[in-house]
């Protein structure tokens, strides 16, 4: 208890004290911002459906804070993520249609309208009628990796949920493969790389995503598909190939053993996936033992493990086929374009836990790197050769993180990432860590960790230091080329699992949190404990190679 003492204030100084004190009050309370929604996806959906809000003022934390839906408040295991500026809820049951509302510290923000999809009227079909979605226009018809282009036309639904914008992509086929294998593919607009700007009936705002080519573009809703249109992509500063196509299935699984436990209780396990990208495609899922509760949320499931008794077995386990792609580029330096614009710049240029890049040590040493080099590929190609150089990188693993790599001149390859992306960012370059396993001859896995790099249109640039560096685990097949060909270039020899760190909020405030740091998907969260889940174990198994297809 903390005691406050007050003392009498004589003559006229009370009540001017007691009007300076309502006036600081008052500036106080109108400087704290309220909660504002700037969008919701979708803006038509089921219960139990991902909600996702973005916007500002939503505070760090969720503690007392929490959303209403049509004027019903969700329990507290319905939220999935709380940020600042952005939040994920599962949309709890209520029969009518409503505002969204986010309430923080007694302020309310704005409300904007959900639509519940069981009672919205279903129009009447019939042959006579085309209710597909149809483009109309995309402007411009061209432009580079990045570029942010309006399509409009009908027909495309009030929100995305699981619709797409699609692009044309191609990889190189062997020369044996029959025709229509060689027939370009599509890469999809990329949430990652913040390219779904706007979604509504008539219009759509996207950027040009990582991978594309020139050919067709289409719109993909659950009414159907638009017809494709003819879309140039322009400008880049180099080419990027696709090529060696290597099909893997894997499987993983996770084992739980209850010691002590009394109901209610609840163990939630963040189980991450092989990511999708522009080189890591066609990912599909054979079986899996058990529903999420949450589905490839930013490419990890969630599932929800209630009620377990004492002295019980459980666990996860999933398989999946996944395809992956040797990436090799080739870049004209003096071609590269800054662009003004980019959403990707500000985001993966920022300090964080992992990556200090803002660290007075890390500036430093990017300084001397880099020196008065101005364009982002050549930096990038800088401090690549200074830290396999320079690093000592050896297969590890060591402990630490960036600014122990630099202090201690010494690496294994996640400390060798993370200073990379350190020392990039303080140099203006937006880059990331990239985590999964490679996969040797004998088709064992092993934790694994490289980067990447962006370069306004163009796309990511990939590298690995520690391979560069000719770090590689037993019986991987390294290249005799390694330094130089593992800038910008990549093998088809590994499956990622998350790219940059991915943070979670977790599903109950009093629950006990467990992370895996240096694991092959770097997330903050793995496994929760709430309620009356005393102890238990839990056992990640090492990811599987079941099978390998080489084309």
């Amino acid at each position: 208890m903390r005691l406050v003492h007050r003392k009498n204030i004589r003559g006229g100084l009370g009540p001017f004290f007691v009007i300076l004190l309502f006036i600081l009050s008052c500036i106080l309370s109108c400087a704290e911002k309220n909660p504002v929604i700037s969008s919701i996806n979708p803006r038509i959906g089921t219960m139990g459906e991902v909600l996702a809000i973005r916007g500002s003022n939503f505070g760090d934390e969720r503690k007392e804070s929490y959303v209403s839906i049509a004027g019903t408040a969700p329990t507290s295991s319905s939220y999935v993520n709380w940020q600042d500026d952005f939040i994920a809820l599962r949309v709890p049951e209520f029969g009518e249609s409503g505002l969204v509302y986010v309430h923080v510290n007694g302020g309310k923000s704005n409300g904007i309208l959900f639509s519940s999809a069981a009672v919205i009227p279903r129009p009447v079909q019939g042959p006579e009628m085309d209710l597909g979605p149809r483009i109309i226009s995309v402007e411009p018809p061209g432009g580079t990796v990045g570029t942010l282009i309006h399509i409009t036309g009908n027909g495309f639904g009030s929100s995305r949920e699981r619709g797409g914008v699609y692009f044309s992509w191609n990889g190189e086929s062997a020369p044996a493969a029959p025709a229509e294998a060689r027939t370009p593919e599509t890469v999809e607009v990329s949430e990652t790389d913040f390219g779904y700007e706007l979604w509504s009936e008539r219009e759509i705002r996207v950027r040009v995503p990582d991978g594309a080519i020139s050919g067709n573009l289409e719109v993909r809703t659950l009414r159907g598909n638009t017809r494709p249109v003819f879309f140039e992509v322009t400008g880049k500063p180099g080419t990027k190939t696709f090529r060696d196509k290597r099909s893997y299935t894997i499987s993983h699984s996770v084992d739980i053993q209850v010691q002590e436990a009394e109901n209610p209780n609840t163990l939630y396990l963040w189980v991450p996936q092989p990511l999708g990208s522009a080189s890591q495609r066609n990912i599909q899922l054979l079986s899996r033992n058990r529903e999420p509760f949450v589905e490839n949320y930013r490419g990890t499931s969630l599932f929800q493990l209630n009620n377990l008794s004492p002295r019980t077995k459980l666990g996860v386990s999933y398989s999946c086929k996944v395809d992956v792609y040797t990436v090799e580029t080739s870049i004209k330096a003096a071609s590269i374009k800054e662009a003004g614009d980019s959403p990707v710049k500000p985001v993966h240029t920022q300090p964080s836990p992992l990556i200090p890049s803002d660290d007075q040590r890390i500036r430093t040493q990017a300084a001397a790197i880099t020196g008065r080099e101005r364009n982002p590929y050549t930096k990038a190609r800088l401090i690549y050769d200074w830290l396999i150089r320079e690093g000592n990188i050896q297969t590890g693993p060591l402990n630490g993180g960036a600014v122990e790599a630099l202090e201690e001149k010494r690496a294994d390859p996640y400390m060798a990432s993370l200073l990379f992306c350190a020392l990039a960012r303080a140099a203006g370059v937006p880059s990331l860590p990239v985590a999964g396993v490679l996969v040797n001859r004998n088709r064992q896995t092993s934790r694994h960790y490289w980067v990447e790099f962006w370069i306004d249109g163009f796309g990511w640039i990939p590298l690995d230091p520690a391979l560069g560096a000719g770090a590689a685990p037993d019986m991987f097949n390294l290249r005799e080329d390694a330094g130089a060909y593992y800038f910008g270039n990549l093998d088809n020899q590994r499956i990622a699992f998350s790219r940059g760190q991915t943070i979670f909020s977790q599903m109950d405030p009093r629950g006990r949190a467990v992370s895996h740091p240096r694991s092959y998907a770097l997330q903050n969260l793995w496994e929760e404990a709430a309620g009356g889940l005393e102890s238990y174990s839990s056992l990640w198994g090492d990811v599987t190679i079941t099978g390998i297809y080489v084309q």
